[in-house]
């Protein structure tokens, strides 16, 4: 079945068939002893890691220390040793935890660190291809020993996409008005009333001025003719 380190087949057995051995032990829910089984793995690599700068280092803390003091500060040599540190702190924990604890999601971390640690032990010290360095962790063929089609990178876009999308406020709607068998239907052609029809001011003005321009035209009329 395949695995998410297959690549690590040729570059170095031992340590494919302890990272592959962590994965079976994962796919079948013994989700602590996959942890163990991961730091196990970290404590071998930081050993081949190491080699000759080991000397008198007999416990993975101690060669970790050690590591760390030989690292020239990278960002890459400081997740490698960060990734350990983590492999090895939910390893012990796992070994010396009192009570069975289902904790799939701290498990599945400690497997995607050691598939960093395991792509940059390839690379960087076997001098494997840098085109390893564009895998991505499948959790699908972990779970069901079958590659996805889409990378985790890919799937991350699309789960973000429609979260966007889901979050996105909704444009409040005005509510329509529930219309019984009775009532009318609304016409969709506009109806004009006509204004009501006013008599302005100035007409009003005109008129009595052309009143009482007649009147004094018909006294002025009435003297001439009664002289």
């Amino acid at each position: 079945m395949a695995t998410n380190f297959d690549f690590l087949k040729k570059v170095d057995k031992n340590l494919y068939g302890i990272i592959s051995e962590a994965e079976k032990l994962y796919g079948d829910e013994y989700f602590e002893q996959c942890m163990t089984q991961t730091r196990r793995f970290g404590e071998h690599v930081c050993k081949k890691v190491l080699g000759k700068n080991r000397t008198t280092e007999n416990t993975f803390d101690d060669m970790l220390a050690t590591l760390n003091d030989c690292s020239t500060g990278t960002e890459n040599e400081k997740e490698f040793i960060n990734d350990l540190y983590f492999l090895k702190k939910h390893g012990n924990s796992a070994v010396h935890s009192s009570s069975v604890k289902k904790d799939g999601m701290t498990a599945l971390e400690c497997l995607k660190r050691a598939f960093e640690i395991a792509i940059s032990y390839s690379v960087f010290h076997r001098g494997a291809s840098s085109g390893i360095l564009r895998l991505h962790y499948d959790t699908e063929l972990l779970v069901t020993g079958q590659k996805s089609g889409k990378t985790l990178a890919e799937k991350y876009t699309e789960e973000k996409a429609k979260t966007a999308v889901s979050n996105k406020p909704k444009t409040s709607a005005r509510p329509r008005k529930t219309t019984s068998k009775k009532s009318k239907k609304q016409s969709s052609v506009m109806v004009c009333k006509r204004p009501k029809t006013e008599i302005s001011l100035y007409w009003i003005l005109t008129g009595a001025s052309f009143a009482v321009s007649m009147i004094i035209m018909f006294v002025l009329y009435l003297s001439l003719h009664w002289k």
